[in-house]
């Protein structure tokens, strides 16, 4: 990929020329088939980027000669590796369409593979632009709109006895406090090797235990286990800007026991919250780290809130990249949590602190099914993702913040502005076209139910709950989403379909508990809400497991180690089913013996028991599980539809008495009438696909 990993990297010519290939060759392959050729980074996908692809070549028989050429011109450098194939790294790829040929005992194979400029973009769209460089928060050189590209840099850090990563200026140094990790049962240095460097606008960082030598992708590296983790980091905003964090690759928990860790800035929710960016990022970067250090046996998503997100909706729309995620405090997607928390709290918090300030504390918690109504009001007060420069990176100047007569075609940091490639702009305000809906939607329909608020609070709620303008502002009409933003959230699964790659992906869901900690978001229902959309998409959900455990560090600890070590055995299972069974059936037939829900009461005793919802059985006191508002007005726990299908307002369907004046008062509410959640939404048939290309849009 790069110019510098060209040098580092020396090749021995183990492959067979066309010379050698002679007719007898090819009459003794007559009834053999052809090799077969693949990109060890993207098996599935023949996408690279940066100008060089480590291909693998598969033949029948291991020591068959081989002939490769690309574009027509010889390739050299391949060496037969432990499992028969032969692999190598092939250099100078033009950008655009690259014909690669594996030829055998007159047998041929032929692969296209497209490269791309290590700048990007591959399938993500047009990039946004303005585009503000931080290459100097890591130690790079300053970088230049519009790519920021800087050159790459290479450090080290050892870990000391007393449990911190320190600078190590000499990698053969051996500091009298340097600890030790334990690779395959052996101890070895716990010296690692920092690479930093640019792709695709982002910065990259990749961390593995150095074992002396400099890497190359022809032999693994003796301290590194073979196996990488990909870090992924929350929040979420518009981008605009190159940020100045990884989801971080410093990890002992990984580490320590010879994983590899890579991230990048733009594998980051809060520097830039677009999907298609961030798994575009997540690929170049995985290519880049095969090309340096070698093929992975799997690569595992790793990260929380919005690193969650972006493990489960790239594992579902951009299958391969990641073999196996262990999603932390996540969301099954932005939308959802756009819908459902961040709007829906912001308009609950702003009534209950108005006209609906005599609801009690139990009549709020009912109508926002929160466990503690302070969580509604963490959501308003961290989660604005609809005004324009709210949350806008302080590396944007404000000279070019959008202002509405100043700078119209000024930055914007909103949750839609990351997608405006993906739903188009409004032509009449500029603005993305966005999802955002609540037509229909009855707060507090199951409190009214059950009792818990009047039939005159439920109608005051609903008549004077609104929505937002355009701008994100409060205001009193409901909010209505825009139909070619419902059909392409819909068509693009932006809204997480769960019916595509992780059909078949192992998931531990880690669910820190954060339900009773003061204005935090992150609350247990949503693993809930993600596994009853896996079994309305697939018919099953045994591909999910979710663990449990207290945010304290001795628990968080002890439960990261558990899911990585189960993950690492479920997907080494996986990989030696040498069945006939789908993809699917193998995930769920190579689930490891012992794994299972379970929750951990205290950090040395986790128990394994079916967590359900409502919570029931031995973890339900120490981890009770509640609702949110789109719950409690009714919608299923797949909570899978942006904007409902409407019926018409029959109070036969309630079980109060509505007073004359509040009927008149809630038809006025409901003009188009209530949420009908037996019926697909607008737009929501539209069938999901996965890898689509933006680039020609």
């Amino acid at each position: 990929m790069h110019s510098s990993l060209r040098r580092m990297v020396t090749f021995t010519c183990a492959v067979m020329t066309a010379a050698i290939l002679t007719p007898s060759d090819a009459a003794a392959g007559a009834d053999r088939p052809p090799p077969r050729i693949a990109l060890a980074s993207t098996p599935d996908r023949a996408l690279a980027s940066g100008g060089d692809a480590l291909l693998r070549i598969t033949t029948t028989g291991q020591d068959e000669p081989v002939r490769v050429t690309v574009n027509g011109r010889t390739a050299d450098g391949f060496e037969r590796q432990p499992d028969g194939t032969l692999l190598g790294l092939v250099t100078d790829l033009k950008n655009g369409p690259n014909r690669v040929t594996a030829e055998s005992r007159g047998r041929k194979a032929t692969r296209t593979v497209t490269n791309h400029p290590a700048t990007g973009p591959i399938f993500s769209g047009r990039q946004a632009m303005p585009f503000y460089c931080e290459t100097t928060a890591f130690g790079l050189a300053p970088a230049k709109q519009p790519y920021c590209s800087a050159p790459t840099k290479v450090s080290y850090k050892y870990r000391s006895k007393a449990g911190t990563f320190a600078p190590l200026a000499d990698p053969d140094q051996r500091p009298a406090d340097l600890a030790t990790a334990t690779v395959g049962g052996r101890k070895v240095p716990y010296i690692v090797r920092v690479e930093t460097g640019t792709v695709n606008r982002a910065v990259y960082e990749t961390a593995a235990l150095h074992d002396g030598t400099d890497p190359t992708p022809l032999r693994q590296q003796k301290n590194w286990n073979g196996r990488l983790v990909y870090s992924f980091g929350g929040g979420c905003s518009g981008g605009h800007h190159q940020g100045a964090q990884t989801g971080g690759v410093l990890n002992d928990t990984f580490l320590s026991e010879g994983y590899a860790v890579a991230s990048s800035t733009l594998n980051v929710l809060e520097t830039n919250c677009s999907i298609p960016v961030s798994a575009e990022s997540a690929m170049m970067v995985k290519e880049h780290f095969v090309e340096t250090y070698g093929p992975v046996k799997h690569t595992i998503g790793w990260g929380g809130s919005g690193g969650g997100i972006q493990q489960f909706t790239i594992a579902d729309s951009y299958p391969g990249i990641l073999d196996g995620i262990i999603p932390m405090v996540g969301f099954p997607d932005a939308f959802t949590g756009e819908k459902t928390v961040a709007s829906d709290c912001t308009l609950l918090v702003r009534y209950f602190a108005g006209a609906g300030s005599s609801f009690t504390p139990k009549q709020r918690d009912a109508v926002t099914g929160l466990l503690e109504y302070g969580n509604c009001i963490g959501a308003d007060q961290t989660l604005d993702l609809r005004t324009p420069t709210k949350r806008c990176d302080k590396a944007i100047p404000v000279t070019a913040l959008w202002n509405a007569t100043a700078n119209p075609g000024g930055v914007k940091c909103t949750l839609m502005e990351a997608y405006a490639t993906q739903f188009g702009r409004d032509p009449k305000t500029g603005f993305v076209r966005s999802t955002l809906d609540n037509v229909g939607v009855q707060y507090g329909l199951e409190a009214l139910t059950s009792k818990q608020i009047s039939p005159a609070q439920f109608v005051a709620l609903n008549s004077a709950i609104g929505g937002f303008d355009d701008k994100g502002a409060p205001v009193a009409r409901r909010s209505q989403a825009d139909p070619r933003a419902l059909k392409a959230a819909y068509r693009d699964n932006q809204l997480n379909s769960m019916r595509l790659g992780l059909r078949s992906t192992p998931i531990i869901d880690h669910r820190i508990y954060m339900d009773k900690v003061p204005l935090d978001v992150h609350t247990a229902q949503w693993s809930y809400i993600t596994r009853a959309r896996l079994r309305a998409a697939n018919g099953t959900s045994a591909n999910h497991v979710i663990i449990q455990s207290k945010p304290t560090l001795s628990e968080a600890q002890t439960a990261d180690a558990y899911v990585l070590k189960s993950m690492d055995r479920w997907l080494t299972g996986i990989a030696a089913d040498g069945s006939s069974r789908d993809k699917q059936a193998k995930v769920i037939a190579n689930k490891p013996t012992g794994l299972s829900d379970g929750c951990y009461l205290t950090p040395d005793k986790r128990v394994n028991a079916p967590l359900t919802y409502p919570a029931s059985g031995p973890c339900a006191d120490e981890y009770p599980i509640g609702a949110d508002p789109r719950l409690r007005a009714g919608e299923p726990l797949a909570e899978s539809t942006l904007k409902c299908a409407l019926r018409p307002l029959d109070f036969a369907d309630y079980r109060v008495r509505f007073a004359k004046t509040e009927r008149a008062q809630l038809r006025k509410a409901f003009p188009q009438g209530v949420c009908d959640y037996t019926r697909p939404g607008p737009g929501q048939n539209e069938r999901p696909s996965t890898w689509i290309d933006y680039s020609r849009r």
